[in-house]
């Protein structure tokens, strides 16, 4: 009783193992894994645009919650999604390898001996030839030599011929299969080293450095990544400029930048690169995009004291079509060494900025994309911006809670043009000096990307060699024609009791359901036949026996 436990067990996970490596478990895993990827195509995903998830959340929440808790919103990161995919990855193994020894083993074996009754055969076709079976065997061998061909003689003298094609077709169905596999893998391990990083570069020559996540604005990365082994370089943006058409539409977006990276770094020798949408530049390993753009109004705060403060913070388009933007550009009050009284007392200048203005009444718009007319309509605030806490903010915004909570207090509300100056009650003067422009750029960096390329790549081409290559085989029997049996030389030696002619069968088969190899069997057979053929009573099958040479 004690050793039928074990057994038992064994016999489980034997069972089990078999379930799991059989082909059609492999597809079923194939299609779970496709019907699984089905919601992070379709809902939105914390890791690609929080913006879209805190959104389903406003507009359906009871749904929101069940969704998330089952991790709906981070599909490609979750248990059941990794599950699935080990599962089909540990099948696929499983399949491929026993079927790879499977076909090691045909490729060494010899095609299968001719069957005694040919008639039998999908395709079959008979004839008589004036060659002897010499020249009629030597012929074949000639035919067939693209074939895998075994050859016999029986005891009567009768020459036999085996011979298959399209070994290549199983080649390519483990190709794509392991292929497949690779993929997996490489993806896999893209998942685990890939980083992901934005950041917002003003375009008056700043720049940044691939030095680590404090950089970024925001950064995603894999599990083994932790910010401190980044690829070497820096950027810096000289000039942005965007052509816009009469429409509004862009028709163009250019960015200026240099690059340093590798051992290069700090020689002072930047290299010069032309960034546009669809010419990212590549470096150190990783790439870098142009993915958007803005605009950026610049603000002097003259204090009563006659400190003067000079700031540049980009504001977010609200609209991409006009890009008229909203934002917040934050001031501290200097000279103050009260924490407490200076963080009472700082501003923040809020409101719309349009690049080509627009005025209904005092209602600011924007009417066209590029810098024709530029005007903001600003609020001043003033009073705790919460700067100093440890919550972080939005630097387009302020903490609607401070204003409602009295904290922070409107004291000025003014429509600026370039140049035109706001001036509040105690004496501080705010001027709008400007725009310039912003770009935001995304550094991708994914090691096992080219590998994904190739992997790709040969699963194409090996679904396209199992589909399109048929496994065929022929066999041929080609016997020695006896005296009288054919209107031959009455002359022939009588020894053997045969003319000089030979008798040809020929059968065939496809090994796959596709069609095509009636054609090709019909050729071969009038090609083997007709080197010297006649017909004989009671052929039949799909070739025409050849004319008598």
């Amino acid at each position: 009783m004690n050793t039928s436990v074990p057994r038992r067990v064994l016999a489980f996970l034997r069972n089990t193992w078999r379930g799991l490596t059989s082909m059609r478990t492999a597809l079923v895993l194939l299609f779970l894994l496709a019907l699984a990827a089905l919601p992070g195509a379709l809902l939105p995903q914390w890791s690609l645009n929080r913006r879209n998830v805190e959104t389903f959340y406003d507009n359906h929440p009871t749904w929101a919650k069940v969704l998330d808790s089952i991790g709906a919103f981070n599909v490609f990161s979750s248990v059941w999604f990794a599950a699935i995919y080990v599962l089909l990855f540990v099948s696929l193994i499983g399949c491929l390898v026993p079927r790879s020894a499977e076909y090691l083993r045909q490729l060494r074996a010899r095609p299968v001996r001719t069957p005694r009754n040919l008639e039998r055969m999908p395709h079959h076709a008979a004839g008589t030839v004036s060659l002897s079976p010499d020249e009629m065997s030597d012929f074949t061998r000639r035919r067939l030599r693209r074939w895998r061909v075994s050859e016999s003689t029986e005891q009567d003298g009768t020459r036999t011929f085996s011979a298959e094609r399209g070994y290549l077709r199983e080649a390519g169905n483990l190709v794509f299969h392991f292929a497949l596999v690779g993929l997996l893998i490489t993806v896999g391990g893209d998942q685990l080293m890939r980083y992901e990083g934005q950041v917002v570069v003003q375009a008056d020559g700043s720049g940044f450095c691939n030095s680590g996540t404090f950089n970024y604005d925001s950064f995603d990365a894999g599990l083994t990544v932790d910010g401190t082994n980044l690829s070497p370089f820096c950027v810096r943006l000289n000039d942005f400029d965007v052509r816009y058409l009469h429409s509004g539409q862009p028709e163009r977006f250019h960015a200026e930048i240099e690059y340093q990276s590798g051992e290069a770094l700090d020689n002072g020798n930047w290299k010069p690169h032309d960034l546009r949408v669809n010419n990212p530049l590549r470096t150190a390993g990783d790439r870098i995009y142009l993915t958007g753009n803005g605009y950026t109004p610049i603000f002097t705060v003259t204090f009563p004291d006659g400190t003067q403060r000079t700031k540049k913070t980009q504001w977010q388009p609200v609209d991409t079509t006009t890009m008229l933007s909203q934002g917040a550009t934050k001031f501290d009050r200097p000279g103050m060494s009260n924490e407490q009284r200076r963080h009472n007392n700082q501003l923040a200048i809020t409101g719309l900025f349009a690049p080509t203005a627009s005025l209904d009444g005092k209602v600011l718009s924007s009417r066209f994309p590029a810098l024709r007319d530029p005007m903001v309509a600003v609020d001043v605030l003033k009073g705790k911006l919460g700067l100093a806490g440890s919550t972080g903010q939005s630097i387009f915004s302020v903490d609607q809670s401070l204003i409602d909570s009295g904290e922070l207090n409107r004291v000025a509300r003014e429509n600026l043009a370039v140049g035109e100056t706001i001036r509040l009650d105690d004496g501080t003067t705010i001027r709008f000096d400007g725009v310039q422009r912003w770009a935001n750029l995304q550094v991708s960096h994914n090691p096992f990307q080219r590998y994904v390329l190739v992997f790709a790549a040969a699963i194409v081409i090996g679904l396209g060699a199992s589909l399109s290559i048929k496994r065929r085989r022929i066999w041929l029997r080609i016997k020695p024609l006896a005296a009288g049996s054919n209107d031959t030389d009455e002359n022939a030696s009588a020894a053997g009791g045969t003319t000089g002619g030979a008798s040809v069968e020929i059968g065939g088969l496809a090994r796959t359901d596709q069609a095509g190899y009636g054609e090709e069997f019909t050729k071969l057979a009038d090609e083997l036949l007709g080197s010297g053929a006649e017909p004989t009573a009671g052929s039949s099958g799909t070739a025409s026996p050849g004319r008598s040479s």
